[in-house]
């Protein structure tokens, strides 16, 4: 049976089926407060999309064939009990949480079962209480507020309770206009409006900005480019990669953290959630330059454990939990004790082998623990599912393992968000299932699930194709930008990896054929799918056209194919194309954001390949 996350207990009752008529009714307990009439007018919604079926909505008493909806209050808040009979469908919870999670199951059966469902019993409830997906919507792409809404749906639907939205310059804060002036920020409406929208769905939608590392835009304006670590880092050109690296406050500074508190008090009074994260991650140039003499005199790690307590203080003072990046303090774990005891450490590793040793180490520690894996999409236009199964089921086997309170799945944007938010939904739902059970299905298995509920992919195959279009990048995003950024000068020292040194026009050739293939069973396959679920099926051809070009055009520019201007030149044509239609695919589902910053990189292509000559 095709449920996600799949249920504790199940109970088939006799090989009875119940037979959901057209014309029948949902009753809601009378016990029930409005919202359990939002969660019935869900219900019904699905009835009529799936079946076309217009069922009434009341309250009352059971009755015989029809859906009836109540508390239990015997059951856990997000415990739920769906009963198939056949005489009708009864679905309890121990909260309104679980009224919901039980109607997300119902929805699914009915997605795969039709009008006629199977007798059965289901009794089911998380194995962990805190499950979320955290979202970067700075370092590229800004979604839509719609977009944002279907997100929060998306994580509803299976079941996961937390939503994190990574902000660095990308809300319109009062007095911060140049630094969001040339993007299309976040507004403190669509913050009140998607925080209420979330609530709803029993999501707490949790703020997250970042306040120490991660400022590279903030700290390359006029107004604030002193309080940088770094001494005129506003006067390097704008780079990809340094963005990545050079970020952080000069906390020697207590203008430092006055700025940090200004941004709080602005941000926080807009969600209604009780958890504050302050990020703090990846402090890469701290003691390195304006605090250089504070640093010698206390040490780096004071300095940080010193700022990251202050702004936990100052947000505990708020009457919130302060939540924050654990990768610096895993260095130093025993220092965990001298922050508030309420603050949770954001526990991150994203290697498909990582290794258990942090989690342990903060356990030891007496750390409060999130871990947090990834949905692996980062610098490249298809996420590596393989890559993000591995990490996640890893990742939820040691929250279980050092008794974490929650898991937080992340999905990031480096280098300009190239690949399509509807990648990560794979990702997603392998974070939702993993944290809910932690019984985890093989690889093959659960892909198999996700083709047909996710992509209504009868046979089961869609994502072993796409899990294999992921291992088809010959050249990365990382290299395409890395190259660019050398060429231009904006990247002054030698990247972290090889950039382009091992493709050739042969191995983009042989690559390209496999692509090809690839493309021509997603169309078999989109013949044969659900017909609503079709239109999914775009973005990944696209993306796929889109690795055959820059495999092409990575082995042309790196000097490792035979030079031909024609065939360069068709390059950046079929570029320019292609691009076209990338542009409609991101404008669908995110604001323009940093769109500008992917056209300066393919027009940089496009022009360079023009000038090639034989």
């Amino acid at each position: 049976m095709n449920l996600i996350p799949e249920p504790k207990n199940i109970t088939m009752k006799n090989e009875a089926d119940f037979l959901l008529r057209y014309n029948n009714w949902i009753i809601i307990d009378t016990a029930c407060d409005l919202q359990v009439t939002e969660h019935a007018m869900l219900l019904k919604r699905e009835i009529s999309h799936l079946l076309g079926f217009d069922y009434k909505i009341t309250k009352g008493e059971k009755e015989s064939g029809a859906i009836y909806l109540s508390i239990r209050k015997e059951l856990h808040r997000e415990e739920y009990h769906l009963h198939i009979k056949e005489d009708g469908i009864d679905l309890y919870g121990g909260s309104n949480a679980g009224i919901l999670y039980a109607i997300q199951t119902l929805r699914q059966l009915l997605e795969t079962k039709g009008a006629i469902l199977p007798c059965l019993m289901i009794e089911d409830e998380p194995d962990i209480q805190n499950r979320g997906f955290y979202h970067d919507v700075t370092r590229g792409r800004i979604p839509t507020l719609d977009s944002l809404k279907a997100l929060a749906d998306k994580l509803a639907y299976y079941k996961l309770n937390q939503l994190q939205l990574y902000i660095e310059h990308s809300f319109m804060f009062r007095d911060f206009s140049e630094v969001w002036r040339d993007d299309t920020p976040l507004t403190p409406q669509d913050i009140l409006e998607f925080d209420r929208y979330c609530r709803k769905l029993h999501i707490d939608l949790i703020p997250s900005i970042a306040s120490f590392g991660h400022l590279y835009k903030v700290l390359r304006t006029k107004s604030y480019s002193h309080l940088c670590e770094l001494e005129n880092s506003d006067q390097e050109l704008f780079s990809f990669y340094e963005r990545m690296a050079h970020h952080t406050l000069d906390i020697s500074r207590e203008e430092s953290f006055q700025f940090v508190t200004k941004m709080i008090d602005e941000y926080m009074p807009l969600f209604s959630s009780d958890y504050f994260n302050l990020c703090a991650d990846e402090t890469f140039d701290l003691g390195k330059g304006r605090s250089k003499a504070l640093a010698e005199q206390i040490g780096t790690d004071t300095m940080y454990i010193n700022f990251v307590k202050r702004i936990c203080e100052y947000i505990t003072g708020k009457g919130k939990k302060p939540m924050f990046w654990g990768d610096i303090i895993c260095g130093m774990p025993e220092t965990v004790k001298e922050l508030p005891k309420e603050a949770i450490c954001l526990n991150w590793g994203y290697a498909p082998d990582h290794s258990d040793r942090e989690t342990r180490l903060l356990q030891e520690a007496g750390a409060i623990q999130y871990v947090c894996p990834g949905v692996s999409g980062w610098n490249q236009l298809v996420n590596r599912f393989k890559d993000a199964y591995d990490n996640i089921s890893r990742m939820c086997t040691y929250a279980f393992r050092y008794n974490a309170v929650g898991i937080l799945n992340t999905d990031w944007g480096d280098f300009g968000h190239i690949n399509h938010p509807e990648f990560s939904t794979t990702g997603l739902i392998y974070g939702a299932a993993f944290s809910w059970n932690k019984n985890i299905p093989a690889f093959e298995s659960i892909n198999s699930q996700i083709s047909e509920l996710e992509y209504g992919d009868v046979s089961g195959k869609f994502l072993s194709v796409v899990a294999e279009l992921a291992t088809m990048n010959a050249v990365s995003w990382f290299e395409i930008i890395c190259f660019k950024e050398l060429q231009e000068k904006s990247l002054n020292r030698k990247p972290y990896a090889p950039v382009l040194e091992e493709i050739s026009g042969e191995i983009a050739h042989t690559i390209n054929e496999q692509l090809d293939e690839n493309i021509i069973e997603f169309y078999h396959i989109m013949s044969e799918a659900k017909q609503e679920k079709r239109y999914l099926y775009k973005a990944y051809i696209l993306a796929a056209e889109g690795m055959k070009l820059w495999n092409e055009i990575g082995a042309l520019v790196a000097g490792n194919d035979e030079k031909d201007e024609k065939k360069a030149e068709r390059a950046a044509i079929r570029l320019e194309y292609w691009y076209q239609e990338y542009k409609q695919l991101w404008r669908s589902v995110s604001r323009e954001s940093e769109l500008y910053r992917i056209s300066e990189v393919v027009f940089w292509y496009c022009d360079y390949l023009r000038t090639i000559k034989k």
